[in-house]
């Protein structure tokens, strides 16, 4: 199945360079382009689009708001955030609003192709050479505020707090049933129940979720107990 993207970038030799690696695979679509987020909702009313590749910073909308409004929608697509490490602070922002992951913009041809075929799936880009960088340099942003998350965290099973900080840690489902020496089915049914008791959308927000319970701390040992 042919996967549509769409590129919304308000620099455009950034979207040239990614239509360019996209064009030449041969089940990925570049369905049309877009120079900052008022301009993407509006390509996307009239045109149907599986996968939005989205900058953080731009004028007029910036790729937070954007992405609040895409996911937002029931039948919208997934986001994947595109991000300069040292200068997008805001990434962390947008994976609250609903993305399904992000990548670096220096990320490689085969890391960005990847994460456009897991985000159609139905996965998230959750990967641990990116995600524990960008939270632990985020969470330190995040704000102090009383939102019952301590309460939903109490309705887990012990079983479903470990699950989730494995997940949090970037574990995929595979490594998590390796190290809790359960069948890969098994875990994933784990992780149903965790987003359906915490009303999350995908493994994305289950990181932010255990950060922000401080269920995982920023610095901590990928393995530990």
């Amino acid at each position: 199945m042919t996967v549509k993207v769409l590129l919304v970038d308000d620099q455009e030799l950034v979207r040239t360079g990614f239509r360019m690696v996209l064009d030449a695979q041969p089940r990925i679509e570049v369905v049309g382009e877009a120079a900052d987020g008022r301009a993407a909702l509006e390509v996307l009313r009239a045109t149907s689009a599986d996968v939005v590749l989205m900058d953080v910073r731009m004028p007029r909308m910036d790729g937070i708001e954007a992405t609040r409004h895409i996911c937002a929608r029931p039948d919208g697509p997934k986001v994947i955030i595109l991000t300069t490490f040292d200068l997008d602070e805001y990434a962390f922002s947008a994976l609250k609003a609903g993305a399904a992951g992000f990548l670096l913009k220096d990320a490689g041809p085969e890391q960005l192709i990847e994460a456009i075929h897991a985000v159609s799936s139905g996965d998230a880009v959750v990967a641990p050479s990116t995600t524990r960088r960008l939270i632990d340099r985020f969470v330190q942003h995040i704000p102090d505020e009383d939102s019952g998350a301590d309460a939903a965290l109490e309705t887990l099973t012990a079983r479903e707090a470990e699950v989730l900080k494995l997940v949090a840690r970037g574990m995929s489902n595979g490594e998590i049933a390796g190290t809790l020496y359960v069948s890969e089915a098994t875990v994933k049914t784990h992780v149903g129940r965790i987003l359906s008791k915490l009303g999350l959308r995908d493994r994305v927000q289950a990181v932010v979720f255990a950060y922000e319970t401080g269920l995982i701390r920023s610095g901590q040992n990928n393995y530990e107990a």
